[in-house]
């Protein structure tokens, strides 16, 4: 499974599916994937795995969006980061074994595998802001960003709990007129984890961790949009008891550029020209995201015509090719005049051939638009 496939199709659903027929879904894989159904088949064990990456994705509304608006990589990040191949099933079964509540297929039809009801809490996810030029966003950069986290203390001990003996649940027997009925509920000293801390280092907090300073490289793709967010797995906060760590989310935000104005994968341009040069025609420099080039103005040119410079916008994320480079035509109108142009002026001003006709066949601005974007 060298080649990711759609969450969708792995999970055979379709993208209006709710939360309810996800779950159904993904019960359906994991009971005919579940190792202890196949032992020794490689080939299941990449399928659980596979069905266990979609529904994580696919059931985080924050990393469902993002999955719709850009792929893989709006919820990996870059260079691959993330998924649940390098994941040991155990890792998969502490974090999913419990979503079927009373009905989990990975105890009722094979047994809790030594695996017990408890578990470690997943650390929690830390959020952090990453503002990008331009330049950056449509060339793909690497980032190095500093962030705080929670790790566990040097020394903290937990010690199964007294309460419930590791179970993380309490059984109480109550005798009732139809004889002796058991009820189980969490423990209340552990609040349902099996284990309690013993050893609190100093400067930890009552789960044992504290925070630490870290830097970590990010690549982030090219085409990158503002308030896109992007996740790595596990780089969050640890947790109190070794569960799975959270997730780094990185929340995109785009430096306006001075020349530039994004509109999707377009980049929109003002140029502004002289009247003579609107007027005789000639060639003028301009800027792209890359580099400089040089444009064709036409004889009569009129202000607001667009001219369109194809593969010199942002890339898609996606792959899907590159945007173009819109560009507006504006006559620059100077605002002070000598004694001398004011004098060519008024006589071009006479001229017939300067006087606008009274029919306008020329298209407005909202027309020429139309025009590009069909």
């Amino acid at each position: 499974m060298s080649k990711k496939r759609d969450y969708y199709e792995i999970l055979g659903v379709g993208k209006n599916a709710t939360e309810e027929e996800l779950k159904k879904a993904y019960r359906k894989l994991a009971i005919k994937y579940h190792p202890d159904k196949n032992p020794g088949n490689k080939e299941a064990e990449e399928h659980f795995k596979e069905a266990a990456e979609a529904y994580e994705v696919l059931s985080n509304s924050e990393k469902r969006s993002a999955y719709d608006r850009f792929g893989h990589d709006g919820v990996r990040g870059a260079g691959g980061q993330g998924g649940f191949s390098s994941m040991n099933m155990e890792d998969i079964f502490s974090q999913f074994g419990d979503i079927f509540g009373d009905n989990n297929p990975f105890e009722s039809f094979f047994g809790s595998g030594g695996r017990t009801r408890n578990r470690a809490p997943q650390g929690t996810n830390i959020r952090i802001k990453l503002k990008l030029t331009l330049e950056e966003i449509c060339n793909g950069v690497e980032k190095k960003v500093k962030y705080s986290k929670k790790v566990a203390a040097q020394g903290v001990k937990f010690n199964t709990c007294d309460t419930c003996k590791g179970s993380g649940m309490v059984n109480k027997v109550t005798n009732t007129f139809l004889g002796p009925m058991q009820t189980s509920s969490t423990c209340h000293t552990c609040n349902g984890l099996g284990r309690k801390i013993e050893n609190r280092p100093p400067g930890a907090d009552s789960n044992g961790l504290i925070n630490e300073e870290v830097t970590t490289s990010i690549k982030i793709p090219a085409g990158v949009q503002h308030g896109m967010q992007l996740s790595l797995n596990g780089q969050g906060n640890e947790s109190p008891m070794g569960g799975n760590r959270g997730d780094l989310i990185v929340l995109i935000e785009e430096i306006l550029h001075n020349d530039f104005k994004r509109e999707g994968n377009n980049l929109l341009y003002d140029l502004f020209i002289s009247f003579p040069i609107a007027a005789l025609g000639g060639e003028v420099e301009i800027p792209t995201i890359d580099n400089k080039v040089k444009v064709k103005i036409e004889q009569g040119t009129q202000a607001g015509k667009m001219l369109r410079l194809r593969n010199k916008g942002v890339p898609d994320i996606n792959g899907y090719g590159r945007g173009d480079q819109l560009v507006q035509i504006n006559i620059f109108t100077p605002k002070k005049l000598s004694i001398e142009e004011k004098d060519i002026l008024k006589k071009l001003e006479q001229s017939e051939n300067f006087i606008p006709p009274a029919e306008n066949k020329e298209k407005g601005f909202f027309s020429r638009m139309k025009d590009l974007f069909q």
